[in-house]
């Protein structure tokens, strides 16, 4: 199997050179110039051997325990690698509370999840879906079940002895976790049109995208106080600097009791600490590639990016009917940013096209990304049907 671990080092993000039979392949990351080397967990180095492995286990049915999913059915390529589900749905067809965030770029993410700031290391996250039951079952697995699966299948004994040489039980769930976020840390968005305008490229969005982009960074919007930073992610702080850490924030999408409630299935940071003022807050997403990764959300309830504009535009959002009615824009606890402001319908199609210019569309068909399984056994042409 040795050529798999070639392969990739081939297409590998930068390339990297081939590994010798003794030793692991140091990742090579080719980034631009405005984004930082991620900081990657000392115990588990990046390499390409764990990529590999990584990248067959992402694609595996093997990892739930009906062998009815996998990390990559969540995580879709052409979806932005996320589920196109309103809200993620679990083994048993359990809903999940929350929609689904991509990977896209979570090697940079910090905090991993829509409302835990302390669950930022993606080998213990990866864990939750995998064998975790609440808030539901996602994965279903048992550990036992998942090592005697992958012991058992080839080309997992030699992938894992590669990717962790020397150890004595190289087939482990810990190593199977390290495996699995080394490739998804791999998986890297800076080649939209905004990136390649950032390049120094002025034709790389359209006018009307540019002219977007000048309202989203406008004092009037202030969309950039809270979507700053190379992952469009992190607030601005008031001396000007980017924040180093995502923001929590209550946008205003509920006031179903008058007080600033959010539906009880979900409130948010709230639901961790328990503090009134915490109701409603959520972080902030990365909007990289966010025209693909509807519906948006953190509960998946906005059909449309002209939906989620239009709720920021009036200062929140108001459901006139339902169980969970009421106007966000009055909620006393929402977070001062959400003033709203006026937008007429050319300016919003512009900043929809601001939008829709950070889609990295090269990334929707990256052979990088593709199942291991689709591939011959050369590893040079694809072989699943194409609706895989």
């Amino acid at each position: 199997m040795r050529v798999v671990a070639v392969a990739w080092g081939v297409l590998a993000l930068g390339g990297c050179t081939s590994p010798s039979e003794d030793s692991s392949t140091p990742w090579s990351w080719d980034l631009p110039s405005y984004v930082p080397t991620p900081q990657i967990p000392a115990d588990n180095p990046m390499t390409v051997e764990k990529v590999t492995l990584g990248r067959w286990l992402f694609h595996d049915f093997q990892l739930s325990a009906d062998g009815d999913r996998s990390c990559a059915i969540c995580h879709e390529q052409a979806k932005g690698f996320t589920d196109g589900f309103v809200r993620a749905v679990g083994t048993y067809n359990d809903v999940h509370p929350r929609n689904t965030l991509s990977v896209i770029n979570v090697a940079w993410r910090g905090p991993l999840g829509w409302r835990s700031p302390d669950q930022d290391r993606l080998e213990e996250q990866l864990l939750i879906p995998l064998l975790g039951s609440d808030p539901i079952v996602e994965m279903g697995m048992h550990e036992p079940l998942l090592l005697e699966r992958l012991a058992s299948t080839e080309p997992y004994p030699e992938l894992f002895e590669e990717a962790f040489p020397g150890e004595p039980e190289p087939v482990s769930l810990d190593n199977a976790a390290r495996a699995i976020a080394s490739y998804e840390r791999t998986i890297v968005s800076f080649g939209s049109p905004y990136d390649r305008a950032l390049a120094g490229d002025p034709d790389a969005m359209s006018p009307a995208a540019q002219r977007g982009q000048a309202l989203f960074q406008s004092e009037r919007l202030g969309c950039f106080r809270c979507h700053s930073g190379p992952l469009l992610d992190r607030p601005l702080l008031d001396d000007g600097r980017v924040g180093e850490q995502p923001g929590y924030f209550n946008t205003g999408l509920y006031d179903i009791d008058g007080q600033g409630s959010y539906p009880p299935e979900e409130t948010g940071l709230h639901a961790l600490t328990g503090l009134r003022e915490d109701m409603g807050r959520v972080r902030t997403p990365s909007l990289r590639n966010v025209a693909l990764t509807g519906p948006w959300g953190h509960d998946g309830s906005f059909a449309s990016l002209g939906d989620v504009i239009e709720a920021y535009a009036r200062g929140g959002r108001k459901l006139h009917s339902g169980r969970y009615a009421g106007d966000g824009a009055q909620s006393p606890v929402k977070d001062p940013r959400i003033t709203g402001f006026s937008l007429t319908d050319p300016e919003q199609e512009e900043l929809l096209a601001f939008l829709a210019a950070l889609t990295d569309d090269e990334l929707l068909t990256d052979l990088r990304y593709v199942d291991p399984r689709c591939f011959d056994s050369d590893y040079e042409a694809l072989i699943c049907p194409e609706s895989e």
